[in-house]
Order: C-alpha cells, then structure tokens, then sequence
C-alpha cells in the first residue's frame, strides 16, 4: 500500500473515531503530499517516490520538533504537547529511525572510506552519511555523532 493509499485510510479511521488531533495532522501530511506532487509534474512525474515521500515526511517532523522547542521556551504548555502529539503521529509514517549504534556503525564505515582524520573532515564525511541516513535518523543527531567520532 502506498503511503497516500495509507493516509487516506488512516484520514477515514480517524473521522470514524472523532480523533482530532491524528485527523488534522493526517490531512496536513496528505496536503503537503500534494502539494510535492503538484511542484514536481513540470519534471514529468506523475507521483512522488518513495525517497521524495520520506523527505516529506522528515520536513514534517523537523517543523514539529522545531515547533516544540520554541514553545517550550515560551512556556506555552498546551501548544507542547499538541505538538508532540503530531510528531508521535508523523513519526508512524516514516521509516524505522537507528539507535546511535546504529548511526555510529555507517559513520565508522564512512570515516573509513572517506580517510577523514580529524573534524576538518567533517564536511567529507556528513555528506555520504545523510545520503545513508536520509530519513532513518535525525540529522541534528547524526552530526553530534559525526563530531564525536572525528574528536570535535
């Protein structure tokens, strides 16, 4: 089942069960879908694939988060945890996301590959990790791993 035949299933579950808040965050995932769709028919393509869909999703997730920490800052509670109430359910959507370990393991592989040394090589390396990495873990995280491993 693609992830729009998912969301329009799920859009019609939570009208069945009067939950607003999975409903509005459904339907803004499904708007900002379209919304992708339409920006790339120019291109020639009909619909989104699945990298494109994730990517969606992942933009979805960082403004949640963002969201979050700004609310948090000015103390506005119940705008928190409405918040992270939309993230729990994006976060459904898109991919497993990797413990550390499991980040640390491509990053060792990558360092390895790229020859990097020391944090100049940052940018050598974060480039093939997020490539790796897109959509399978956060990248805020995935570059404090990076600047661990290369001693920054």
């Amino acid at each position: 089942m693609s992830l729009k035949d998912r969301i329009s299933e799920d859009i019609k579950t939570a009208m069945k069960a009067k939950d607003k808040v999975r409903l509005e965050t459904v339907r803004s995932i499904k708007k900002v879908i379209l919304e992708k769709e339409v920006s790339v028919r120019p291109q020639g393509q009909d619909t989104l694939t699945e990298s494109q869909e994730t990517e969606v999703l992942v933009q979805q997730a960082k403004q949640r988060r963002e969201a979050i920490e700004m609310f948090r800052q000015a103390g506005r509670d119940d705008l928190v945890e409405q918040q992270v109430q939309e993230l729990a359910i994006i976060e459904e959507y898109l991919p497993k996301q990797l413990s550390d370990e499991e980040v640390g393991v491509v990053v060792d592989e990558v360092v390895a590959s790229v020859g990097a040394s020391s944090i100049k090589d940052m940018g050598k390396v974060m480039g093939p990790v997020m490539q790796q990495l897109k959509g399978k873990a956060d990248g805020q995280k995935i570059q404090a791993i990076v600047k661990a491993k290369l001693g920054g």
